[in-house]
């Protein structure tokens, strides 16, 4: 199998092609992860169960796989499996990994895509190695310099999208114009917010801040088509509080700013808990319960996974511990993406960028 896409597969053939078979068919890494396989292979069964009009394509090892599946008896015709060889580890450095696996199982789910056998890529495995395969297949939507990672965070006045946490450590500012662009079509669609607001993460509020890049980013944007709903920089403690619905960076700061979020997700939880808990033990199961309800606002098990917006298809990565429910509700994620037509509105308005400049 090669990384060069066929000339011959158009974003309107696979239209057709999955207009034919009514099925969205999506290839899952089903090798990646730390505990794969029985995670993805036990979600990749609620998902196709819940979802009727769902085909998942496991990509791995077929003799570990193949048992399983017969075990669970469910969703025949819509479970299969592609064979692949080898899985970048959590530890090994992507490029180098990539290139003495060229069939491993990630490799193959972009290839898959890349000939328009499937409409999406699901992966728990090595970010960076989901990432690198997919630049390497240059499957991006017309338009886009480079894709980026965007997270939903929840803040005190509902949720915001950051972007880019960790596929383009050294953006330039039209690659964070272009985020601009994604987040805020995502936003819309996804979240549910009409008009969304934008803003710069960087060091302070005040113009002039930051280095080059924030410094020049901060007075495209100004003069941008977002210049009416941009709030200008905004300062790490101004995400939480909802300053803006799409915060933008490139992926260096966006990673750590995930990684730090995540860390202190989990620490104030337990904390809150053991407090609680110490303090309230003749209520201890109401209060087991509540925690229970606020903690699955911050879980990622309950998103699923985080798109790579900018691909020409559908990429949903998703946190290395993943279990089964993550899994399934990555793979429904990235239904909902395609069901909303998210890639098309994006091409849209960077062409309608484009002649307004």
């Amino acid at each position: 199998m090669s990384f060069v896409r066929p000339a011959a597969i158009t974003r309107v053939e696979r239209w057709l092609k999955k207009t034919r078979t009514r099925l969205m068919r999506i290839a899952l890494d089903a090798m990646g992860g730390d505990f794969a396989p029985d995670p993805n292979v036990q979600g990749a069964i609620r998902a196709v169960d819940q979802t009727k009009d769902l085909e998942v394509i496991l990509v791995g090892d077929r003799s570990v796989l193949e048992p399983q599946l017969v075990a669970s008896g469910s969703a025949a015709g819509r479970l299969s499996i592609v064979e692949s060889n080898g899985v970048v580890g959590m530890d090994e450095k992507p490029t180098l990994a990539l290139r003495e696996k060229p069939d491993c199982s990630i490799s193959v789910c972009w290839k898959l895509m890349a000939g328009g056998d499937v409409d999406a890529v699901v992966s728990a495995g090595n970010t960076g190695a989901v990432v690198a395969a997919g630049l390497r297949t240059r499957l991006f939507l017309k338009g886009i310099r480079r894709p980026g990672i965007a997270v939903t965070l929840p803040t005190l006045k509902g949720s915001s999208v950051l972007l880019d946490v960790g596929a383009n450590p050294d953006a330039r500012p039209e690659h964070l114009l272009q985020y601009g662009v994604m987040g805020s079509i995502y936003a819309r669609e996804i979240l549910g917010i009409v008009e969304p607001r934008i803003g710069l993460m960087n060091i302070g509020s005040e113009d002039g801040k930051g280095n080059d890049l924030y410094r020049e980013t901060n007075q495209r944007l100004s003069v941008s088509q977002f210049r009416d709903r941009y709030v200008g920089n905004v300062e790490g403690r101004g995400l939480y509080q909802g300053e803006a619905d799409v915060l933008l960076c490139e992926g260096f700061v966006g990673n750590i700013i995930l990684k730090v979020s995540e860390g202190m997700a989990s620490f104030m939880m337990k904390s809150v808990a053991e407090a609680l808990l110490t303090e309230l033990d003749d209520e201890r199961e109401r209060v087991v319960g509540v925690l229970n309800a606020l903690g699955q606002r911050y879980r990622y098990q309950e998103a699923g996974g985080a798109p790579l917006l900018g691909i020409d298809g559908t990429c949903i990565i998703c946190h290395g511990s993943s279990d089964a429910r993550s899994v399934g509700n990555a793979l429904r994620m990235a239904v909902d993406m395609d069901a909303h037509n998210i890639n098309s509105q994006i091409v849209e308005q960077l062409a309608a960028q484009m002649v307004n400049a």
